[in-house]
């Protein structure tokens, strides 16, 4: 996982899920460790609610949403996040007339899951180890070539 933040930048990612998100790469580097995990659907779904609340656009509403619930949120779907049945129910049945809101409560669980669950992981994970290993090295050669 390629990754072009400096060092400092690395390690501000664990302050925060919001720090680990609101960076590329941290974002990046996160997905590619919720995929070994076999749990980026969480990712993706928060991804797609995140660029489904800036939409203008009726019509793109109404079809973004149903993308959203398609792909995430009804049974079996391709990508079936884990959320509880009142919230999954809450959705389907407004899923017809759609708000920019409708998947707020869905999207608030499974940021909380990714914050509580994943993300310590993520923290604790060799990849992430390793990155912040090899950019210190990297940092400490560009300004003690001697060593």
């Amino acid at each position: 996982m390629p990754v072009k933040s400096t060092t400092r930048e690395t390690m501000a990612w664990s302050e925060s899920v919001d720090t680990l998100l609101a960076d590329k790469d941290g974002l990046a580097a996160f997905r590619t460790f919720l995929k070994s995990e076999f749990s980026e659907e969480n990712i993706e779904f928060w991804l797609a609610c995140e660029d489904f609340r800036k939409t203008k656009s009726s019509t793109k509403i109404a079809s973004k949403a149903q993308k959203i619930y398609s792909d995430f949120i009804q049974a079996d779907a391709p990508k079936e996040i884990n959320i509880d049945f009142r919230t999954r129910n809450h959705i389907s049945q407004n899923i017809s007339e759609p708000t920019l809101s409708c998947f707020d409560d869905a999207q608030r669980l499974i940021y909380s899951l990714m914050a509580k669950d994943s993300f310590p992981r993520f923290l604790r994970s060799e990849e992430y180890k390793e990155l912040v290993n090899k950019q210190q090295d990297g940092n400490q050669k560009r300004w003690l070539p001697f060593l």
